[in-house]
């Protein structure tokens, strides 16, 4: 539980960081697209919930499917590291996309 709790302050941190900065360029940036800006921070307000709703996950195999219990943790565990994987790829990728809408609605260079 450590781990996932660590994963959740993170993911907060990350988000809170990418819709203050587009807060921020609402406000001090003069020319910004408000619309993509404002639509920037509801898929960041998405991309939170939806990510924090999908950091629990079950493991469909129990201790007794397994011969010995060091193979049952040893699958457990690969399971795991797979599914954390899958959820930090699936994040950065939507935080990439965010990242390269944010740019999209600055103004262009003079």
């Amino acid at each position: 539980m450590n781990n996932k709790r660590i994963l959740k302050k993170q993911i907060h941190l990350i988000c809170g960081d990418i819709a203050a900065e587009c807060a921020l360029a609402i406000e001090a940036i003069p020319g910004v697209d408000v619309e993509k800006m404002t639509q920037n921070i509801r898929d960041i307000a998405a991309l939170q919930t939806n990510t924090l709703a999908n950091i629990s996950f079950a493991f469909d195999k129990r201790a007794s499917d397994f011969p010995t219990r060091h193979e049952y943790r040893a699958a457990l565990s690969a399971y795991n590291q797979a599914a954390f994987r899958r959820l930090r790829i699936e994040f950065n990728e939507a935080v990439e996309k965010i990242v390269h809408n944010m740019n999209a609605a600055l103004p262009a260079k003079k």
